[in-house]
């Protein structure tokens, strides 16, 4: 037992919930420098229009709404392009806006500026979300990666290879055999980058629609950056038979950077709002966010567990509105179990969406996996899937073990892709339903567990069922 909590551990982090070394802190010689969120009074005046939705959603979102009665609301429409043209008038320059909460993301080098802003009839509020830190985590350095992947990583009795446990364990394969493998699905992955994806000879059946980075400054390229995001990317997307099947593997996906992994701050909150409006706006179905905070660097109060109440935290509240546009939000509930917090992370603590935590590949609580419920009563995690540990492909090319929540998520969202391709009338709520009461502990939910240990063909055969009625 005590060499397993030694190696819960090393793997398992505080922050920004994603598994991964403790490097050491090196001095940051950029010049001073804020970023403010400045809320907006209102979207009036507005050259935007409810009727007109193609100026700022694509076709595919349009038409996610309307299969699923969803209609357009303020929410919906951008922020009011003569409000950021004041506010850029005043040496500042535009991060980033986010529509679902009408803020204007403003990053300035002087704070004089800052009353000056204040003073627009438009503006509400400004908050600080990040200034220039004193130190900040070395850049991910460079990653060779294998070509192929070793011999003796082949299974040859299973063609799901190392990832076999991880699939069949809920009952996804039963999915694959009818081939529901994510076709048509489009999934966004938010992460903090993907190192080598371009790469790798492993991905380059994966189809990537696009990428985009969230992070001011942003990084000259994504798949330069850390490997949390291959990781995760590669749960889902593995097509290499024998040797490794992923869960989504013929969905098609959207790489978005939002997590700045030099330092940890607020501002990391908006960035994942806005890639989350970005996924909305291109027509994604789901949304797979590893991703978690709860802890920031100096000079941002922590968060207390009295806010869990998915409404609370600026990154809550967008995730909770993910299910309204009719996607499915999968994010993991966070590595926090094993420390003084125990609780979830923010935004695991969102209404409508899943939240993951991990089990053993023996389907018992891996003791680092948070806990639930939301300060308002809700169970959660809702479901869990293998994450310590989990099998999976990293930045250098190679399959191995890694522990986390982070790599749990995954595994659920592609398989709920799947689900969705095979029920495609179903809403995002009603998919979210169909696993959670067809999960083995339904019939108990809890706050370690939620309600348990999916089984897809269950819901698939319950889902196909109702609709035939």
């Amino acid at each position: 037992m005590w060499r397993l909590l030694i190696l819960l551990t090393l793997f398992v982090l505080t922050g920004n919930g994603w598994a991964q070394e403790r490097t050491r802190k090196i001095r940051n010689k950029e010049r001073l420098s804020y970023i403010f969120r400045v809320t907006l009074r209102d979207k009036q005046e507005s050259p935007y229009s409810l009727d007109r939705p193609t100026r700022f959603l694509s076709k595919r979102s349009i038409e996610r709404r309307k299969r699923q009665g969803l209609s357009l609301d303020s929410t919906d429409l951008p922020v009011n392009p003569k409000y950021v043209r004041q506010i850029e008038s005043m040496k500042t320059n535009i991060i980033g806006t986010s529509r679902w909460n009408n803020t204007v993301l403003v990053q300035i080098n002087d704070t004089n500026e800052l009353q000056r802003i204040r003073q627009l009839s438009c503006v509400q509020t400004c908050h600080l979300v990040w200034q220039t830190p004193d130190s900040i985590e070395p850049r991910a350095p460079k990653m060779r990666y294998n070509e192929t992947f070793n011999s003796w990583d082949s299974i040859p009795d299973t063609p799901y290879g190392r990832a076999d446990a991880q699939i069949k364990t809920l009952n996804g394969h039963r999915l694959h055999d009818i081939g529901c493998l994510g076709e048509g699905m489009m999934i966004a992955v938010l992460d903090g980058g993907f190192k080598n994806v371009n790469r790798i000879p492993a991905f380059w059946k994966v189809t990537i629609e696009g990428t985009k980075d969230f992070i001011y400054p942003a990084s000259p390229s994504i798949y330069d950056e850390v490997d949390h995001g291959t990781k995760v990317l590669s749960i889902m997307t593995m097509r290499q038979p024998y040797y490794y099947i992923g869960t989504a593997p013929k969905a098609s996906y959207w790489l978005l950077r939002c997590e700045d992994d030099y330092s940890e701050q607020e501002v990391e909150e908006d960035y994942w709002a806005i890639a989350a409006e970005f996924a909305d706006s291109v027509g994604c179905d789901l949304i797979n966010s590893s991703l978690g905070y709860h802890i920031f660097d100096k000079g941002h109060k922590p968060y207390q567990p009295w806010q869990l109440d998915g409404h609370t935290a600026f990154i809550s509240r967008s995730a909770s509105l993910v299910a309204k546009k009719g996607m499915i939000l999968v994010n993991s509930a966070g590595n926090t179990g094993m420390e003084p917090w125990k609780k979830l992370t923010f935004p695991a603590d969102a209404e409508d969406c899943l939240t993951v935590g991990a089990v053993t590949d023996i389907l018992t609580h891996a003791p680092f996996s948070a806990v639930g419920p939301t300060q308002d009563g809700r169970v959660k995690p809702d479901v869990v899937a293998i994450g310590s540990p989990a099998i999976i492909v990293t930045g250098t090319g190679s399959i191995v073990k890694d522990m986390g929540t982070s790599f749990a998520a995954p595994i659920i969202c592609g398989l709920t892709a799947c689900l969705w391709q095979a029920l495609p009338n179903k809403t995002a709520s009603e998919i979210m339903e169909l696993i959670r009461q067809t999960s083995n502990n339904k019939e108990h939910p809890d706050n370690i567990t939620g309600y348990g240990v999916p089984n897809f063909w269950r819901a698939y055969m319950i889902g196909k069922m109702k609709t035939d009625e």
